[in-house]
């Protein structure tokens, strides 16, 4: 049996209010495919489009730097990783009480009123007249972003199976990669309004784009979707069907109540400690290449226009082969060798910028095209590759928040380790990445080699004493059930 399936063949095992529960008649293919396509028209479009903008308003700072942010606000020193850091204070500590206010809410309600927070936030960032105004924005910018992406893979990994959950994340997550693009494309055009209004360009950089982020976040309370149970584009009989299938690919591993016993399962699951460890390790390279790809290259020779014009085919080459490899990996069922491949391609971009005092420019930006793509063949599947192995609602709830917010201390670190003293040639930086991606290469293997080793204990039968817990307890253990099968 492959890792990732279901035991549903021998059903002498299960009761007859099970097979009720599963309704084990075959699933009609055209109706599922239908329902997919459906689902995906409806769940993906706009949540993309949300991430996008925030992406767009969270790293924007990289863009508005380099047209005059520091200079305009008197910055000096360290004061620019100072502002990015204070961002991932707020955003670690509120990932899990968002989402679990998340789980009591309307997804639509809440992942809406967290926009309209960031939008009016990145517009004050335009305005803002000191040092200190900035750091304070960022802090709270952080506070309203915390929550949406734990939240965004909860409510997608809420309408699909686990093997065709990569392809829907991924094309979600290739809005943040297109941001650096987009984010670069837009600061070019609005740097050419400095001096309207008597604003330098940078702050227009903010407005601009914080106005766009409100105006839509108004509209979206309209057409982000809800939990399947709830959400209106689903008629009954699909909403039948696409709770029934999902049911089939989890098994019995339900959690909906968030008890004792419950919450004890979840805080001392290992897994959502390790899977932290492996985003932490691959988003240092994600927020220091969209931090400081437009510095970098700058310090290349280019002016600042040139150089956020050269940083757009690097994100377009990432988003191609980040959406590749979750063609790959989710027709292949398998995460591993993938996180594996992104490591050892993002390291070789890394070494090269490490060597390069020896080698020419071009092959500097060339080593700028291998860390991004590395990174991003990496970063998604991780997400993904925990939450196929968490089950029911408030594991994957907190699970998800946990594993984005103790990974997000990565922002921290990369927000610290480009020292402005240092560059262009940023030793520590780019040796600290390499190191933090080797992290991540360790959890994955450690991630790996756990979830085979627990799979085979189920194959034998060595969890099947939990069968004996009561009912209420048994009908509550997420992936501790024994049916339940971890993808590798």
């Amino acid at each position: 049996m492959k890792s990732g399936e279901v035991i549903l063949s021998d059903t002498s095992t299960i009761s007859s209010d099970e097979k009720l529960h599963l309704n084990l008649d075959p699933i009609d293919i055209a109706a599922e495919k239908k329902l997919l396509w459906k689902c995906d028209l409806h769940v993906l479009p706009m949540i993309s489009l949300l991430y996008l903008l925030a992406f767009i308003d969270r790293i924007n700072i990289g863009n508005a730097r380099i047209q005059g942010l520091e200079k305009d606000l008197h910055m000096k020193g360290q004061d620019y990783n100072i502002a990015l850091f204070v961002f991932f204070i707020p955003y670690i500590v509120f990932e899990i009480p968002s989402n679990l206010l998340l789980r009591k809410l309307a997804p639509s309600t809440w992942l809406s009123f967290l926009m309209f927070g960031w939008g009016i936030i990145t517009i004050c960032m335009g305005v803002t007249q000191s040092y200190a105004g900035l750091v304070v924005c960022r802090f709270f910018l952080g506070l309203f972003e915390a929550g949406f992406l734990p939240g965004s893979i909860y409510l997608i990994s809420m309408y699909y199976k686990r093997y065709e959950l990569q392809w829907r994340f991924s094309l979600f997550y290739c809005t943040s990669i297109l941001s650096g693009a987009f984010g670069g494309l837009l600061a070019y055009a609005v740097a050419k309004m400095a001096g309207i209004g008597g604003y330098n360009g940078w702050r227009w950089i903010f407005i601009i784009e914080g106005l766009v982020t409100v105006v839509v976040a108004a509209c979206s309370k309209f057409f982000v979707v809800d939990w399947p149970e709830t959400s209106s584009f689903l008629n009954p009989k699909e909403r039948q069907l696409l709770l029934r299938r999902l049911r089939i690919d989890a098994s019995e591993a339900v959690m909906d109540r968030l008890d004792k016993k419950a919450k004890g399962r979840i805080f001392a699951d290992w897994k959502i400690y390790v899977g932290a460890l492996m985003y932490l390790g691959v988003v240092n390279t994600g927020y220091s290449t969209s931090f400081f790809t437009p510095t970098i290259l700058k310090e290349l020779g280019w002016t600042s226009v040139h150089a956020q014009v050269l940083s757009i085919p690097i994100y377009i080459v990432a988003c191609v082969v980040a959406l590749i490899t979750a063609v790959l990996t989710d027709r292949m069922r398998h995460r591993y060798a993938f996180i594996m491949t992104g490591i050892i391609v993002a390291t070789v971009g890394y070494v090269i910028l490490l060597a390069q005092k020896g080698v020419g420019v071009k092959v500097r930006y060339l080593a700028l095209y291998l860390v991004m793509a590395g990174g991003y063949i990496t970063q998604p599947v991780t997400l993904v590759w925990l939450n196929n192995n968490l089950g029911g609602h408030y594991k994957r709830s907190i699970g998800s928040a946990v594993q984005v917010g103790l990974g997000n201390c990565g922002g921290i670190i990369a927000s610290n380790i480009y020292i402005t003293t240092q560059a262009p040639t940023y030793v520590i930086g780019y040796g600290v990445s390499v190191g933090l991606l080797w992290l991540c290469g360790l959890a994955s293997t450690a991630f790996f080699i756990g979830m085979r080793l627990e799979n085979r204990k189920r194959d034998r039968g060595e969890r099947d004493d939990r069968y004996d817990l009561p009912r209420e307890e048994l009908e509550n253990l997420g992936d501790d059930h024994p049916r339940f099968r971890y993808t590798c």
